[in-house]
């Protein structure tokens, strides 16, 4: 019997200490290293980027702990069906006291020395409920797993929105300057007509109030883009003092192949994270109704008791066996209707899962189609708006040419202006459009 207990308390320290060194392990490397300082220069292209924020978004490495949450509920759950092993030490001093006995009209006094007990309990218990239990933090544990793809996907699809939008920003300010430079030349030009008395002073009046727009709109870009670029650094977790440079170019990212491609693929229902949350929902809700169940079940427990004692000073009886082994079984009997209603909230709970199950079953292909449309939508529209800030932009440069050389009058110059300011603003829409529209349907079909 020692040796069966040595063996069992050998392999309950094992798993111990294998169980805690997955967790501590798992939970060193979710953690970020103290002191590391953040860089002061961080250059990175849209997946670097993503990645990067991956690393180090803390809402991301929230999601990431309760993993490691439901993996240590799972062994809590399953160390609690394991031997349970306890050791003890008592030791009693009576003060010399003596217990008197009478046998046959005589009394007998027994002396009752010190004494000292060293005693080691092992326990077992199990039923079929902690089963299912164990097996239910097992769904748990995947639907963290899924709730943190979720989140990752969810981080990556900012992080390109707002990487896009600073690279957007910054194109039409670079297209601005060029078009100041421009009018300035032209502005210089008209003054010197304007004194030598070739031009009315209203004409270098105009030429100003265009200089002036445009100065506006590239101090306005200016603003948005040091606003996306802080927005950015949020979802990178970097401090605000952190120079970004962004080395992707707009082509790489508004890529006609990868709409396409998105385009072009099917949708396989069982990829989508929304549905695979479901199905894990229903699969918890099966294993409800078996744990109701099982509240009918038996319980079983099997327990080893060892003593050993050690009297100091002469007397004693020893009244305690050193080796005693237990085993009992409970069987529930009357619970007053208690444990069937839990069955049929169970039942119930299921009935509701299958049915959100199969509502979203037929809604996410409507979806799906519906995201095909907008993305369909946002790419021709970021085609044409593509087009027009092209030929709004010769468009200009013709008329800055024909009013340098007298050809076009004020007027002709001013529409030009405006017409290229408002098509670089609706370019910029198209772009953060197609952008959301491509991140959406890429976070549908779990790509």
């Amino acid at each position: 019997m020692r040796k069966l207990f040595f063996l069992i308390s050998a392999l309950v320290i094992s798993a111990t200490m294998m169980a805690e060194d997955h967790v501590m392990a798992a939970t060193h490397g979710a953690s970020k290293p103290a002191g590391e300082a953040a860089p002061k220069v961080l250059s990175v292209s849209l997946s670097e980027a993503q990645d990067y924020a991956v690393k180090q978004n803390r809402t991301l490495k929230n999601a990431s702990l309760a993993v490691q949450e439901a993996y240590a509920a799972r062994w809590q759950t399953i160390a609690a069906m394991l031997p349970q092993v306890d050791a003890s030490y008592s030791y009693s001093d009576y003060l010399g006291y003596s217990a008197t006995l009478s046998m046959m009209g005589n009394e007998v006094k027994i002396g009752m020395p010190n004494v000292g007990a060293v005693g080691v309990t092992a326990s077992l218990g199990i039923n079929g409920q902690a089963i299912i239990g164990a097996s239910l933090n097992t769904s748990a544990i995947d639907m963290k797993k899924i709730a943190l793809e979720q989140s990752e996907s969810e981080l990556r699809g900012s992080v390109m929105s707002a990487y896009v939008s600073v690279l957007a920003l910054q194109s039409i300010s670079n297209l601005l300057d060029s078009s100041l430079m421009n009018i300035q030349q032209l502005e210089t030009i008209t003054q010197n007509a304007v004194s030598a008395g070739a031009a009315e002073p209203t004409a270098a009046d105009v030429i100003r109030v265009r200089v002036n727009a445009l100065k506006n709109s590239i101090n306005a870009q200016q603003r948005n883009i040091e606003l996306a670029m802080s927005s950015l650094k949020v979802l990178l977790d970097v401090p605000v003092e952190t120079e970004l440079v962004l080395t992707e170019a707009m082509e790489n990212v508004l890529a006609p192949d990868r709409v396409l491609d998105l385009l072009g693929q099917n949708f396989a229902i069982e990829n989508n994270l929304k549905y695979q949350l479901l199905q894990k929902n229903v699969v918890i809700a099966k294993k409800n109704v078996h744990m109701a169940g099982w509240a009918y079940g038996p319980t079983i427990g099997l327990g080893y008791n060892y003593t050993n004692q050690q009297y100091y000073g002469e007397g004693g009886m020893r009244m305690t066996p050193p080796n005693v082994i237990q085993l009992n079984v409970k069987m529930p009997l009357w619970s007053s209707g208690k444990r069937a209603a839990g069955v049929v909230e169970k039942k119930i709970a299921l009935e509701e899962a299958r049915n959100t199950l199969s509502e979203t079953t037929d809604n996410l292909e409507i979806q799906y189609r519906q995201l095909c449309f907008n993305l369909t939508n946002a790419y021709e529209t970021y085609l044409n708006e593509k087009e027009n800030i092209e030929v709004s932009q010769r468009v200009f440069a013709s008329a800055t040419n024909k009013y340098r050389y007298g050809a076009s009058s004020n007027m002709e110059l001013t529409n030009a202006s405006n017409d290229l300011i408002t098509a670089q603003s609706s370019y910029v829409q198209a772009i953060l459009a197609l952008v959301n529209a491509q991140v959406e349907l890429e976070k549908f079909l779990n790509n």
